[in-house]
């Protein structure tokens, strides 16, 4: 079992660089980690982001915003997949790393410590220390979205890289859906072919084809942590259940 971070450079915003949509090489993480950040296949995601990492939250005036596609982090050994939407505006878009800088960020990691598989709970940005333990985290959608709500063919256009790292992180067991649209994006990028379609659920399971396991949660968004869809408790459980689903 390896503990890992994320191992690229996260300063600036990104220079103009052609369109790239997903290819099929990539013969390593840190290849397609690569090809993850140079990409603009996206024109809207693209604008957005970089308006966003421009103009700041008032509150992160002095720092420098990241304003470019997310890879996903974690251990290249990771059993367990967590799979949320897409970087926040403020919190991946701004940090480099997904799921850092934000609330979302403060209830996920706090919960993947409490289940070991993070070595600390909170993630603020990129040098903070964190490292996962059998984990893996990533989003269906790699850049900030308006509104925090991607288009069709932008989550089309981005899923590719996620079928990429999962065929590279070959020990993963268990996808840890954040979200109907995580639960959903697994589905296509699984190409499950199941009927009737598997329906998205606080703990919801799946098999698919070939073992793996699909675990639904509610996303860790403010939504649903100020209103008290989701609990502590009952993160806490989805992600013992994904360490356990997948023998961690």
């Amino acid at each position: 079992m390896r503990a890992s971070g994320s191992a690229s450079p996260r300063s600036g915003c990104a220079p103009a660089r052609s369109a790239c949509a997903p290819s099929a090489g990539g013969d390593s993480l840190a290849e397609l980690e690569a090809e993850i950040i140079a990409c603009r296949a996206c024109p809207r995601l693209v604008a957005w982001r970089e308006r966003v990492a421009r103009e700041k939250r008032a509150a992160f005036r002095d720092e420098q915003y990241w304003g470019r596609p997310v890879p996903g982090f974690g251990d290249p050994e990771a059993r367990v997949y967590v799979l949320g939407l897409a970087p926040a505006a403020h919190g991946g878009n701004r940090t480099g790393r997904v799921f850092t800088g934000d609330r979302s960020a403060d209830w996920l990691f706090a919960a993947m410590h409490r289940a070991g598989l993070a070595n600390q709970a909170t993630s603020v940005h990129v040098d903070d220390g964190l490292r996962l333990r059998d984990a893996f985290v990533a989003a269906a959608v790699r850049c900030a979205p308006p509104a925090n709500k991607p288009l069709p063919g932008e989550r089309d256009n981005c899923l590719p890289y996620a079928r990429r790292e999962l065929a590279l992180l070959s020990s993963v067991r268990v996808i840890l859906c954040l979200g109907g649209f995580g639960w959903d994006a697994a589905l296509r990028l699984t190409d499950d072919a199941t009927r009737p379609r598997p329906r998205f659920g606080h703990g919801a399971e799946h098999e698919l084809a070939d073992g793996r396991v699909l675990l639904g949660s509610y996303h860790p968004s403010q939504q649903n942590t100020f209103t008290g869809r989701l609990t502590e408790g009952m993160l806490d459980h989805v992600v013992a259940r994904a360490g356990a689903l997948a023998g961690v």
